[in-house]
């Protein structure tokens, strides 16, 4: 804060277990990557290399450097180790990961079809070496999974050893935790809400006003995910009450207009 101002939420410092906001990178240059830092680092805690992009993206290993430097966790999306799961690569997924220098890895199921228990087995042998976080949800509109059956999963995730379960919305915003209208499916949230403890959970919420919703719903400290690089100060100052959708939220009731 460049001023201190009364009635602003408490942030926790990091490393953070809530108020954890995890952005997207799609394939930033060294130089992107470093004006990312420079910025908005303070308030990055998690940077995921976007779905297969790390096969890709030039000067990989530099710009994860770049990252842990700053004191950010880099980790691959989750749908490469679908890429290579679905190839019988699991070990050479590993050595992959190993190469990188990574100790934090995403699974997922969202592209391909995993029984949970397989899913499972998974986290729990990657936990044994690397801090896991799993992804719950698909990534196609036409599947529908019963919200029972997403609480079962994300319990079973968090039992087998993830850190953290990921509430899929992919970086459109409007599948999973979304209706095709980007607006929130409140009755599966409420379900993951009452049964999963909420500081154990990572919304995916890649737009502005599924931000502003998840932080009147759950405060300031809510873990948000799938943020663009060029949107991290602007959700900060979300979470701060520093912009015209969360202006009234956290100030007394004494300054708040009718």
């Amino acid at each position: 804060m460049n001023y201190n101002l009364p009635f602003i939420p408490e942030r926790p410092a990091k490393p953070r277990v809530s108020g954890i906001t995890m952005v997207m990178d799609k394939g930033l240059s060294i130089t992107e990557a470093e004006n990312l830092v420079n910025v908005s680092g303070e308030y990055i805690d998690l940077l995921k290399l976007g779905f297969g992009t790390s096969l890709v993206t030039p000067n990989i290993k530099e710009k994860i450097k770049l990252y842990q430097k700053a004191g950010l966790k880099p980790y691959l999306g989750g749908t490469l180790f679908e890429i290579f799961i679905i190839r019988g690569l699991f070990d050479e997924f590993i050595k992959f990961v190993d190469s990188l220098g990574l100790n934090l890895v995403e699974v997922s199921d969202g592209s391909m079809e995993l029984d949970n228990d397989t899913k499972c087995e998974y986290i729990s042998k990657l936990s044994k070496k690397f801090t896991v976080i799993s992804e719950v949800g698909s990534k196609k509109a036409d599947v529908h999974i019963p919200d029972d059956e997403w609480v079962a999963m994300m319990k079973n995730e968090l039992q087998a050893g993830s850190w953290k379960v990921i509430a899929e919305a992919r970086e459109s915003g409007n599948v999973g935790i979304y209706k095709s209208d980007h607006s929130a499916n409140t009755a599966l949230i409420d379900d993951i809400i009452r049964n999963v403890k909420i500081d154990n959970v990572l919304w995916e919420a890649p737009i502005k006003s599924q931000q502003v919703w998840f932080i009147k719903q759950l405060g300031a400290n809510v873990n948000l995910g799938n943020i663009a690089p060029s949107e991290v100060i602007p959700l900060e100052t979300l979470r701060l009450g520093l912009r015209g959708d969360t202006f009234f939220t956290f100030l007394p009731e004494n300054l708040k207009q009718k």
